[in-house]
């Protein structure tokens, strides 16, 4: 074959491409990318929901888990809450019986109502003098039914007590507990008629102790108050205040407001059973007298006389011709002792003085500060005098009461 007519080589023959020919890529690829597009489109858009879904799956399973470790934590300590469930009620079973209703005649045929405790099988029952004060007559339901008139034995405006009789057979007492040895945060329950509801059963713990005058709740020195958060309401007045043990360790006395709010006060059993004791043997309290306004000693003149905190009572008024002025004792002193009881708080000093023997004479220690010309911190002289007691006198009860 010549050589001329020969083909040239096949890589060798120029290519040349149709007019018009697209130079892109094939249109299964532009297809994929545009999928790919919609789909990131569909996740961004779904994120929201599959993050709510993860966290609250999250949330359910601690949820879940919180419930199984509380139902059993709640089934292996059963018992101990059946413990607790089971002191309430006997509690309850044992005050139950003792607890009185007290009903009185008021304004047109209206009738007045309170509580009560009875104290003692014979038939002695211990309540509020609020309750009964002043009443024509008083009329005592008891747990198992029966209605009783009752009789008023003594009362005590000062400190709101009294004490009823009543002539019954077969009545179940209350025991007295030991106030003095509650601490804040023990359980109590308490016990009466809450707007005519007899036999009305409340929980609660002991808030504070000893709320004495200069308190927000009262001005009367001889006043001191349990503070409690059971519920009490018009009608538990003169109910008992009760405690783990069943006993009687207050007297329910008083609320802030015309009804609950989460603050209650008892009369504590120390002060209301040594008060019953006198107003049961005599019907009445007599207190001995010393004839001063006895208050807090401030910071100032703790300072400048050099006591110590909470040591102290001072003077703040000497009632002319009283006691008091007779044996010496001057307004700015600061009483350190009553006989063998320190001085502390006025409350208790008032007290002291109160239960002294009408009669006797008593020592009181003094600290007394005495400016000296060119001192600017009066001299400290500490000395001792003595002081004939005297019955108090009779006493407005509308009005604060002096020492």
């Amino acid at each position: 074959m010549d050589e001329s007519t020969r083909l040239p080589p096949h890589d060798a023959v120029p290519v040349t491409e149709p007019h018009g020919a697209s130079t892109s890529q094939p249109p299964a690829q532009g297809t994929s990318r545009w999928f790919t597009v919609l789909v990131f489109l569909l996740m961004v858009a779904a994120a929201p929901y599959l993050v709510r879904q993860f966290v609250y799956q999250v949330r359910y399973a601690e949820l879940k888990a919180d419930v199984d470790v509380a139902t059993g934590a709640l089934k292996s300590g059963k018992s101990r809450l059946t413990d607790f469930e089971l002191t309430s009620r006997m509690v309850a079973k044992r005050l139950e019986p003792s607890v009185v209703s007290i009903f009185r005649p008021g304004f047109q045929g209206r009738e007045g109502q309170g509580s009560g405790v009875i104290v003692d099988s014979d038939g002695y029952i211990m309540t509020n003098n609020h309750v009964v004060s002043g009443a024509r007559s008083i009329s005592v339901h008891l747990a198992d039914g029966r209605m009783t008139p009752a009789t008023i034995v003594g009362a005590d405006d000062i400190t709101d007590l009294a004490v009823l009789k009543i002539d019954a057979p077969n009545l179940i007492a209350a025991e007295w507990g030991d106030s003095d040895e509650l601490e804040v945060g023990d359980l109590v329950w308490a016990l009466g008629s809450p707007f005519g509801l007899e036999r009305s059963f409340t929980f609660g713990i002991v808030s504070a102790k000893g709320r004495r005058s200069g308190s927000r709740l009262t001005k009367n020195l001889y006043q001191e108050y349990l503070q409690t958060d059971a519920a009490v309401n018009p009608g538990n007045s003169g109910g008992p205040l009760i405690d783990i043990e069943g006993k009687v360790i207050g007297i329910n006395a008083a609320i802030i407001g015309p009804s609950y709010q989460g603050i209650s006060f008892a009369i504590p059993s120390s002060v209301a059973k040594e008060e019953y004791a006198q107003l049961r043997a005599k019907g009445w309290i007599e207190r001995a007298w010393l004839g001063i306004r006895p208050v807090e000693v401030p910071q100032e003149i703790a300072q400048q006389l050099g006591l110590a905190i909470g040591e102290g009572v001072l003077v703040e008024r000497v009632e002319p011709e009283a006691p008091a002025d007779r044996a010496g004792i001057h307004r700015g002193d600061v009483i350190l002792k009553w006989n063998d009881v320190a001085a502390t708080d006025p409350t208790l000093l008032s007290r002291a003085i109160a239960a002294t023997k009408v009669g006797s004479t008593a020592k009181v220690w003094l600290v007394r500060g005495e400016s000296r010309d060119g001192d600017k911190k009066p001299a400290r002289s500490e000395f001792e005098l003595a002081v004939a007691v005297e019955r108090h006198p009779d006493l407005n009860p509308t009005k604060e009461v002096d020492d």
